[in-house]
């Protein structure tokens, strides 16, 4: 019963995420289940993600930070808190 609260309020709290962005790729990743993800690594700083896509600078949610990009992608930022992928 605890997981299905938790899993209901994440799913919740990822709805509401998305509910104030836009997405380019049209939330490919929800509608998969969170199975097809954008290829992100955490760098060790609190919740901050590497993008490794091909091409970062097509990324609205890529942010260019000294050598490296930053994911800055809200819900692919929660989705790495929650699930450590």
């Amino acid at each position: 019963m605890r997981d299905k609260i938790m899993e209901d309020k994440v799913r919740e709290t990822i709805e509401e995420i998305m509910g104030s962005l836009e997405c380019p790729k049209h939330f490919k990743c929800a509608e998969s289940g969170f199975d097809v993800l954008c290829r992100a690594k955490h760098v060790g700083l609190d919740d901050y993600l590497e993008c490794l896509e091909p091409d970062p600078s097509q990324c609205k949610f890529a942010s260019p930070f000294l050598d490296i990009y930053r994911c800055e992608c809200p819900v692919r930022g929660y989705v790495f808190e929650k699930l450590k992928e």
